[in-house]
């Protein structure tokens, strides 16, 4: 696999390219199968060009030719999979439709093959079968070859039988073929139970038939708990050499959170196309001077034009690199065997959420450790995971997740489960919010077990969001990178009141932050230690002189 590292003599950028598409390294081409497939190309009529030709910029080719080029000797492609990320204007649509007419009518149709291009939704769909009709129409040479059917977003090869569809990754259903190539359009884009659904039909339907290629071509998104993400992380690792695949080919071309998002070198080095007038630097230039102004418009500058993945929270808690710095694993059978004094925070849920018990360990002055447990009706599991597109599943699976019997979650057995955690560790603390804990505080009260109240009104959250911040930012915050408690972080938005207190909501309505709020109680609590003081007594928010009686 050709390297990827930082462009040279710009050392104070953290972003990366494919160094591959700009070194004038040779790219394997022993049957000539790169170079044909750029002819092709290049022998394309494009309607929106001003010369009327199919414009195939350097690193185009370059990405053409390592696609296409490298084969066995039984001359089968060695590339199967290939995911492109690329900023907004690098022509992808373009590049998508003339891949696609190269295994529909070009060198590498197959008799009675199948290329698609699946998008998110039906009107983007519409677009990728508009561009390459567009090519068609404007290709002379095509134009008698080729039948369309707009209604179905249908293309036909007259003489092979051959045929290019557009197709929505969210329809029901839709995707169930035997593809020869298929390019998933903005993957960033494709959520939900169906889109999964579809996905895997798609990659069980190109296993049936022999050197099939699967093209994904997409721009940065946001959080962490997505197929695109999923995939990106994937192509890192083979990126990185952390994964050997030779069938796998990454082409990322993005940028780094810590990067100065202002600085016009940066642009150049993720926008392969800006130098050539795609996107137009003066278009950038106005919306980068705007994005000075107004923070919501800097993060998609960030995420659009820089191809920088973001928090999932538009006004995040933390960010979340930082965050994940805390990823070392507490050891919990130290801590059982040291006794070392224990805070629980729970997170009682409405009856079919999730349920959040938080555990920390440390103090103010070393750190904190946490360790969360989660809990979900069972019987509404994939009903909950189809609507929320989360594979709740594979965390169950993964033991990141507790299953209740029955369709509400069975509160006897968080209470069961936290008496077990009181009788191994050195519990101090249980802290619940009585609002929906009423029933368990008393139950667990009736059993001689430590309970507090803590309400999760401005007045005690705002303080403890105060004191988990500073612990993260300090990097005295380890939470051994539980997949579902860094999801519920990633959900957060902050709300401030006219006093400057804060809260933590849902950034969307969706969305979970129930271990990040149950997170919060923990330490709040734990930073607050034996003092014997009640957080009402002190309003100056400094946690450390605190504590519930």
């Amino acid at each position: 696999m050709a390297s990827t590292s930082k462009v040279e003599n710009i050392p104070q950028f953290k972003a990366t390219r494919p160094e591959w598409i700009f070194d004038g390294s040779e790219i394997e081409d022993t049957f000539g199968y790169g170079e044909r497939a750029v002819d092709f190309l290049r022998r394309l009529k494009h309607p929106k060009s001003e010369s009327g030709d199919f414009e195939l910029p350097l690193f185009w080719e370059r990405i053409v030719r390592r696609i296409y080029g490298p084969c066995y000797p039984n001359k089968r492609r060695q590339v199967k999979t290939v995911f492109i990320l690329l900023p907004r204007g690098a022509r992808k649509t373009t590049m998508g439709a003339g891949l696609a007419l190269l295994h529909t009518v070009g060198w590498e149709r197959v008799p009675g093959g199948q290329a698609m291009v699946a998008a998110s939704a039906e009107e983007d769909a519409r677009i990728a079968y508009d561009e390459a009709v567009g090519i068609v129409g404007e290709t002379e040479w095509l134009q008698s070859a080729m039948k369309p059917t707009e209604s179905v977003f249908y293309l036909e090869h007259r003489k092979s039988k051959a045929t290019f569809r557009a197709l929505a990754s969210g329809g029901k259903g839709k995707l169930g073929k035997t593809p020869n190539f298929v390019l998933a359009d903005e993957l960033i884009n494709w959520e939900g139970e169906n889109s999964r659904r579809n996905w895997q039909a798609i990659r069980t339907g190109l296993n049936k038939v022999p050197n099939t290629l699967l093209v994904i071509i997409t721009q940065a998104g946001r959080g962490q708990e997505n197929l695109a993400y999923e995939l990106l992380t994937y192509a890192r690792k083979v990126q990185s050499s952390v994964i050997h695949d030779p069938n796998f080919l990454p082409v990322l071309f993005e940028s780094h959170p810590d990067d100065d998002w202002q600085d016009e070198e940066l642009w150049h080095m993720v926008n392969p196309g800006l130098a050539e007038g795609y996107p137009d630097i003066d278009g950038l230039r106005t919306m980068a001077r705007e994005a000075k102004e107004r923070p919501s418009d800097r993060d998609n500058f960030r995420q659009f034009h820089l191809n920088c993945w973001l928090d999932y929270s538009a006004s995040p808690f933390v960010s979340m690199p930082i965050y994940d710095e805390g990823n070392f694993r507490p050891d919990l059978d130290e801590l059982e065997a040291n006794q070392t004094p224990c805070y629980l925070g729970v997170d009682l849920s409405k009856t079919t959420d999730l349920t959040a018990v938080v555990a920390c360990w440390g103090d103010r002055e070393n750190g904190y450790a946490v360790h969360p447990w989660f809990y979900l009706p069972k019987d509404n599991l994939l009903k909950r995971g189809a609507r929320e597109g989360v594979n709740y599943a594979v965390w169950e699976e993964q033991g990141h997740i507790t299953l209740t019997e029955g369709n509400v979650v069975d509160y006897h057995a968080v209470e069961a489960h936290i008496k077990e955690l009181c009788a191994r560790f050195n519990v101090r603390e249980i802290a619940f919010d009585p609002a929906l804990a009423r029933n368990s505080i008393n139950n667990l009260l009736d059993e001689g077990l430590p309970v507090v109240e803590f309400r999760q009104g401005w007045l005690t959250m705002s303080p403890a969001i105060n004191e988990l911040e500073r612990a993260i930012l300090a990097r005295q915050f380890q939470h051994g990178g539980h997949p579902i408690l860094r999801w519920h972080f990633d959900n957060i938005a902050l709300r401030e009141d006219s006093s400057g207190n804060r809260s933590f909501h849902k950034a969307k309505s969706k969305d979970h932050i129930d271990g990040a709020v149950a997170t919060a109680m923990a330490v709040a609590r734990c930073a607050a230690g034996d003092s014997g003081r009640s957080s009402y007594d002190d309003f100056d928010g400094d946690i450390g002189e605190w504590s519930y009686a």
